[in-house]
């Protein structure tokens, strides 16, 4: 654990840069701090000099180029810890083969004991009491100040740093806020991942490679909930959502010596992470697809419109996006009916969890494996599908819903695990057959925003479903079995409407991130995590492609939420493909 210098608390005005320099940000080993010698000190005190003179050196050679001295100012101060996002290279971004690092988040190393310890940290001081009204961001705040768009270099990893400010305009030195952070452009929709240090200040990083960096951007920072209040039982009361930050931003071609290594389509190991750090990008686009059909399609594309490398493999046009689809720390391969065939035949999918998995199981039947009759598919089924076109193929899916332990009702989450019968339901699809599951997917779900009460008591329920699911792998595995590969799909970020009531984005972040780290210390998750919350968030803010709580409902020409006819159901059959990719490229 590092030790820092305390944050200045004096008045900020948005945008004074020159108020936050290295000295409030400084990093140093314990060792070094309180009680070391002279010597040590001494080095210390060189070191930071050295990285002083350094960035006067750059800012010499570079005209003060924004985007360089912030990188500079940061990347060694506020750094990933380690996980290869920042390069594992010369703390310019680059790596050591000469080649620039993609973009990515450290695994959260202890969570759910970390935000328990500062959900209950105490105020006592006007920093840890007072209320988050603005933000400060240096040198993005400069730059508007000036009339002039920041520049930023394409490919290149870019971290801000910005503090939280009360309506006098001070510091806070306390964290918990709750920020939905957006990059925008033409072809580019991304949540850039957001580091809170703990001490009124928050991190993020930027990256948007040389293919997609043409046209304006938007960076929009959006403060939903202030101090925890997103993790409350009612939460609609404390909702904030203040848009504090709409920045334009450019982006310009880097230095051509370097370059991105090309995304490779995903395989067993890449499901390993357990957060994603995400891009959806629109590789084509028909100007004269407004809107669906009258079968509520969004037809906008031929369906073999190929997918572009290495950004997707297979027909883009089968998502049905006009032009939108997602990759991360790996691509994905977008199924014909016959590969997805060829990959399920003869397995068993056992889905657990909310009526997302209804979804996306219905999706994944009708627009990929080309079922037409999916009446079947209701919260808790179990059936065996076979192959329409006539070709070999047969799967077996069961779908179990977990928002309650009777499926007509709601609102339990993971507390539905309490009943007696609904655990004996669960556990007869693993004990009973001479078989079980080959693929097992589970989800937490938006029920559980709504039952528990505090964020210690879900610990406890995700405590105990873990366990619960250890000891069903366990028997398995005594009955001498293999046991079943067991993904995590996050719940996702709720839309619209929705992002201020108990399941709002912020809390399911937390119990997803409670969850995943229950379930991988009890070994659960053989087979990894899908992070669909990483998936939905950028297409959260309003109600065009979901309908607050569903991604992915069926096809229908009818007046959307929003006053306007149709719904792109396309993000939940991204998600589709994903799970395809997850089961089929082990």
């Amino acid at each position: 654990m590092a030790a820092h210098h305390p944050p200045h608390h004096g008045p900020v005005a948005a945008g004074d840069a020159k108020k936050t320099h290295l000295g409030d940000h400084l990093f140093l080993p314990k060792k070094l701090v309180g009680g070391a010698g002279p010597s040590a000190v001494k080095l210390a005190l060189v070191s930071f000099l050295a990285v002083i003179l350094v960035l006067a050196v750059d800012l010499s050679l570079t005209g003060a180029g924004a985007h360089r001295r912030l990188r500079h100012q940061y990347q060694h101060y506020l750094g990933d810890g380690g996980d290869g996002a920042g390069g594992g290279g010369d703390g310019d971004g680059v790596a050591k083969d000469n080649a620039l690092p993609w973009l990515s988040v450290p695994d959260p190393s202890n969570f759910t004991e970390e935000l328990l310890a500062r959900w209950l940290t105490p105020g006592g001081s006007p920093c840890r009491d007072s209320r988050t009204a603005n933000i400060s961001i240096p040198v993005l705040d400069d730059d508007a100040a000036a009339g002039e768009v920041t520049a930023l270099g394409s490919a290149e990893i870019h971290e801000f740093t910005f503090w939280a400010l009360d309506d006098a305009g001070q510091r806070r030195c306390l964290g918990g806020d709750f920020f939905e952070i957006d990059l925008s452009g033409d072809e580019w929709k991304s949540r850039p991942p957001v580091v809170d240090h703990g001490d009124g200040s928050y991190s993020f990083r930027l990256q948007v490679p040389p293919r997609f960096a043409e046209g304006d951007f938007h960076l929009t920072i959006i403060l939903l909930f202030r101090s925890f209040e997103g993790l409350k039982f009612s939460s609609l009361r404390f909702k904030y959502r203040a848009e504090m930050r709409r920045i334009p931003l450019l982006f310009r071609p880097s230095n051509s010596s370097l370059s991105l290594p090309a995304l490779e389509t995903c395989r067993a190991a890449d499901f390993a992470r357990d957060v994603w750090s995400g891009r959806w990008t629109r590789l084509a686009k028909n100007d004269n697809c407004e809107e669906v059909d009258d079968a509520g399609r969004y037809r906008c594309l031929e369906p073999e419109h190929p997918c572009e490398a290495p950004w997707c493999a297979g027909p883009l046009g089968a998502l049905e996006s006009n032009g939108w689809v997602y990759s991360a720390h790996c691509s994905f391969k977008l199924f014909t009916a016959d590969a997805a065939w060829r990959c399920l035949d003869g397995k068993w999918l056992f889905f657990w969890g909310d009526s997302n998995h209804v979804d996306t199981i219905r999706n994944l039947l009708t627009f990929v494996l080309g079922v037409t009759d999916t009446s079947v598919v209701t919260r808790r089924f179990d059936a065996v599908f076979t192959n329409p076109s006539g070709g070999p193929g047969t799967v077996r899916i069961t779908s179990i819903f977990n928002g309650h332990w009777n499926m007509s009702m709601n609102y339990l989450g993971l507390h539905s695990l309490r009943n007696k019968g609904f655990r004996q339901l669960v556990r007869s699809y693993f004990l009973a057959d001479d078989h079980v599951p080959d693929i097992v997917i589970l989800n937490s779900g938006l029920h559980d925003g709504c039952y528990w009460t505090s964020i210690r008591a879900y610990v406890q329920a995700a405590e105990y479903a873990a366990k619960f699911w250890a000891g069903i792998m366990a028997d398995v595995e005594a009955r001498g079995h293999a046991s079943p590969r067991v993904f995590y799909r996050t719940t996702i970020a709720t839309g619209g409407y929705a992002r201020d009531l108990a399941f709002n984005p912020n809390k399911m972040e937390a119990f997803n991130s409670v969850l995943v780290e229950k379930l991988k210390r009890h070994g659960v998750l053989s087979g990894g995590l899908i992070d669909n919350f990483d998936m939905t968030f950028p297409w959260h803010y309003d109600n065009r492609c979901n309908d607050g709580v569903h991604y992915g409902r069926a096809p229908a020409k009818l007046v959307w939420r929003d006053g306007k006819v149709g719904h792109q159901y396309f993000v939940d059959l991204m998600l589709g493909h994903v799970l395809l990719n997850a089961i089929c490229n082990g």
